[in-house]
């Protein structure tokens, strides 16, 4: 039971990380600032200006909460992931030890077993390994072919619901469309779609503590998603098909493969990262459109620009928020000294708002030329499925702003999802 939660575990310490930045503050010069807490109303409808005045007043900031650092400028953010000094392994953490024993109180490790994390929280060599094995399925030549099914699925899902007038653009579009992808990718039979979006908001919990259902659903999740998969696995084993799940079982590289706890964790791990960053990048898209009526009818007008649109959405309100690393020895940064096994909270999304590196980055501009935002990460843990994501969100955005211009917000303001981790509203109801 426990293959998926030791795969996906990213640090139970983060979900006692919320509370204690509530009550956390430090002054600054003659400048009283409230560390970031994504729990407060205002912070989370919209975090850039907060971020703002951290970025400028204390833009390293020292945290008791989490026995680390958070980083809001883009340059020491991207100088953070890309020196692999700093590691993405949380057992490098000083709290690993306390987060772990949750994990085991909890049921959801088993203590007899070794803590093995996903590619995404591994550091060479074996997240090289890893990543080299699996992103063969995700080579640009292997998602370029998927265009023709996500633009057939995006057309269906439209024309159903331009007949409705009225509808959730999450629950009816940016859930169902990256998910029946990612299943159709993998293999997995149309039947079973609705238990596989059932699992994906559960296994989400392992990537936001907040986004959790709790320990018992977590359990039982875990319980049938392991056993499904294994049952499928083993079918493609028998019998493979032109899927990617044939491909993750068979996938070798100089002798090596991925052992099936990895490709049970590489599974699990794709559906719940795959599958929430990008409903949150068509919903964050649509919201920022929305709000700003220009850039939608521009957009229709100018269809041919939705690559850099969706670049400066990822940009304007990143699906990721955040994430940590590791420093495995004394570093230096900025005139800070980090020392070895505190954490590192990468910020990505004040990065991406930094106007050292983005000229006017408070306005929205569909055709701004392309920026080095750090909406995927950067470095050897850029995020493996961006292409995909990349491109269901230009069919996804290019195909809702043609059809529906004059789409408006229907009833009251979106809220937005209680997240730490993610960024992403909970319902976005438009009318056409």
């Amino acid at each position: 039971m426990g293959k998926v939660a030791r795969a996906l575990r990213i640090g139970r310490e983060a979900a006692r990380m919320g509370a204690a930045m509530a009550v956390e503050r430090w002054e600054t010069g003659h400048v009283f600032n409230p560390l970031f807490h994504p729990l407060v109303r205002s912070v989370r409808e919209w975090p850039y200006p907060l971020y703002g005045r951290l970025r400028e007043y204390d833009p390293i900031h020292r945290s008791r909460a989490i026995r680390g650092w958070f980083l809001f400028r883009h340059a020491d953010c991207l100088a953070v992931l890309r020196d692999q000094r700093f590691s993405a392994d949380d057992r490098n953490y000083v709290g690993y030890a306390r987060q772990r024993a949750w994990e085991i109180a909890d049921g959801l490790a088993d203590p007899t077993l070794p803590d093995e994390p996903p590619m995404l929280r591994r550091d060479p060599p074996d997240h090289t390994r890893m990543r080299r094995l699996v992103s063969k399925a995700f080579t640009p030549r292997a998602i370029e072919r998927l265009r023709a099914r996500i633009e057939v699925l995006t057309d269906e899902l439209l024309c159903g619901l331009a007949r409705r007038g009225t509808f959730d653009v999450i629950r009816d579009f940016a859930v169902p469309l990256p998910v029946t992808v990612i299943a159709e990718m993998l293999g997995i039979p149309a039947a079973d779609f609705a238990m596989f979006k059932r699992w994906s908001d559960h296994l989400v919990g392992f990537l936001d503590p907040l986004a959790s259902p709790g320990p018992e659903a977590l359990r039982a999740t875990v319980a049938e998603f392991d056993a499904y998969m294994a049952r499928l696995a083993d079918q493609r084993r028998r019998e493979p098909a032109d899927d990617l799940l044939s491909a993750l079982v068979q996938a070798e590289e100089q002798g090596d493969r991925l052992s099936s706890q990895e490709l049970q964790g590489t599974i699990a791990l794709l559906l719940a990262a795959g599958n929430e960053t990008t409903t949150n990048l068509i919903g964050n898209g649509v919201l920022a459109l929305l709000r700003h009526p220009e850039q939608l009818a521009r957009l229709h007008a100018e269809p041919e620009i939705v690559e850099p649109a969706v670049e400066e959405l990822l940009r304007w309100d990143s699906p990721v928020q955040l994430t940590m690393r590791i420093p495995t020895e004394p570093i230096e940064l900025g005139g800070v000294r980090f020392e070895p096994h505190e954490a590192v909270v990468v910020v990505l999304g004040a990065a991406n708002h930094d106007p050292a590196a983005f000229a006017r980055p408070e306005v929205l501009d569909v055709a701004r030329e392309p920026t080095e935002h750090a909406a995927f990460g950067y470095g050897i843990h850029f995020c493996l499925g961006a292409q995909l994501a990349r491109l269901e969100g230009q069919v996804a955005l290019r195909e809702i702003t043609r059809r529906f211009p004059g789409m408006r917000l229907a009833g009251d303001a979106p809220r937005w999802r209680r997240l730490t981790f993610l960024r992403g509203v909970e319902a976005l109801p438009v009318r056409v």
